[in-house]
């Protein structure tokens, strides 16, 4: 009977608490901390960045139509990602098979997910009959032969690197360049395939840091992120004790990421935040605690009669 009693005495919440969403949204993956706008569970984060972040083994990968990348860093106050290829070539190791990942995203999210102004691509061993020595419909040639760009960073320097022991090769005016530094922005698509070329390399710079050379370049691909509709919601939502979500019973469509915001509270959710509870949430909320406490309440008696050795009529 003393059982018994302690088992009435504790508090409701002690019994519901695996219903609270503190930080139910917020994960960890090897060293980096997966928060909001990402998430590596289902309906949480932004709707824009569903399915693009996985944790493997303890390793954050991301994986978008071009290939899958090491995330080594998620920058939160800058809203920025550094990815990190293992085909791409360096300063130390061309590699020249073709199979490297370049970078190409969805349509749909390219809009808020894509390289920073800063990155540079320098794109090795195209074809002459390359998209980026003839020219892209209605644009000027991206392609600046040896020309730095991105703050220092291109293939006028890139040549200094122990990679290219033996120099550029190629030779004559109309010979095409052995590297073509370009931005992102003026290609949209770093597709090794589409644009003929055998391999690429990226690096980035951070200002105000200076380098005195390609040794000391940041070689990787650093995206820059934003969030569609800004901040405000999630802000709001977690402000009120709630985790930031998405619906994730919509598909994702053309010009969306699917789903509307959602606020995870504790046994219910919102559209708005966890202050913002109409009738019918409330009424289904006690009805799922009141129904919890009560099967509870029926175990307890049920195991009470057994430990004395009764039988239920």
């Amino acid at each position: 009977m003393i059982k018994l009693s302690l088992l009435l005495l504790l508090p409701l919440p002690f019994l519901l608490s695996a219903d609270s969403p503190v930080n139910a949204c917020r994960s960890f993956c090897g060293n980096l901390t997966i928060d909001y706008p990402f998430s590596t569970r289902r309906g949480c984060g932004h709707s824009a960045f569903r399915d693009l972040l996985f944790c493997v083994e303890e390793t954050l990968m991301l994986h978008i139509p071009s290939g899958s990348y090491r995330v080594l860093d998620i920058d939160y106050p800058y809203q920025s990602l550094t990815l990190h290829d293992p085909s791409m070539s360096t300063c130390d190791s061309l590699v020249r098979d073709g199979k490297a990942n370049g970078f190409v995203v969805e349509r749909w999210r390219s809009h808020f997910l894509h390289p920073a102004p800063d990155n540079v691509f320098m794109l090795i061993g195209c074809k002459p009959n390359s998209p980026l020595f003839q020219g892209f419909p209605s644009k000027n040639i991206p392609c600046l032969r040896n020309a730095s760009v991105g703050g220092g960073v291109g293939c006028e320097d890139y040549y200094a690197c122990p990679a290219w022991e033996f120099g550029p090769g190629g030779g004559g005016a109309a010979a095409a360049p052995e590297c073509c530094a370009v931005g992102f922005e003026a290609v949209r698509a770093i597709n090794l395939s589409r644009l003929e070329c055998e391999g690429y390399s990226s690096a980035y710079s951070l200002a105000p840091v200076k380098v005195s050379g390609p040794h000391e370049w940041l070689y990787g691909i650093r995206v820059d992120y934003s969030v569609p509709g800004g901040y405000e919601f999630c802000r709001a939502c977690e402000a009120t004790g709630g985790a930031c979500g998405h619906d994730d019973s919509v598909g994702v469509g053309e010009g969306d990421g699917g789903g509307g915001d959602i606020c995870f509270c504790q046994g219910w959710n919102s559209t708005s935040n966890c202050d913002a509870v109409d009738s019918s949430k409330a009424v289904r909320r006690i009805s799922t605690m009141n129904a919890m406490f009560t099967g509870f309440l029926a175990g307890v008696f049920i195991m009470h009669i057994i430990s004395l050795g009764g039988v239920m009529p």
